[in-house]
């Protein structure tokens, strides 16, 4: 198993840009991605062998907004609010199964089932963790 933690806010994975000199990933896009990276390489050595089916958990902790009342905010650190908001989860997976491409795993076609939650904290992140499926042997 992997797991680590990427801090700050969580961030979705931008489009693509497209000028007339071609197509290219935004920076900030870019610098995430390369944070994960890093992010990975200080907790982990570890890569899921080629074709190993992989299971992806990922949760992003929002920060609670200033602007909630009392009553609001102790809803939020207690889950019983979750935030609704921007970035969608499906793209803060996709900025984190494609930062670990050829990283953690050999290719992100490895992974067969895939969580991403959104929660609210004091302390802004994205938790990844990341499991190898065991699965039966031929002729088992």
């Amino acid at each position: 198993m992997i797991q680590f933690t990427i801090p700050g806010e969580p961030q979705g994975k931008a489009r693509a840009k497209v000028t007339k000199w071609g197509t290219y990933t935004p920076e900030k896009t870019v610098l995430y991605e390369n944070l994960i990276k890093l992010m990975f390489a200080q907790t982990n050595n570890t890569v899921i062998e080629t074709g190993k089916p992989i299971e992806m958990t990922v949760k992003a902790y929002f920060e609670i907004p200033k602007s909630y009342t009392k009553g609001k905010k102790l809803a939020a650190e207690h889950n019983i609010i979750r935030p609704t908001k921007k970035p969608d989860a499906d793209n803060i997976l996709k900025v984190v199964s494609d930062a670990l491409n050829k990283t953690a795993y050999k290719d992100d076609t490895q992974i067969v089932r895939a969580v991403v939650e959104k929660y609210f904290s004091d302390n802004p992140r994205v938790e990844v963790e990341i499991t190898a499926i065991e699965t039966m042997k031929e002729g088992a």
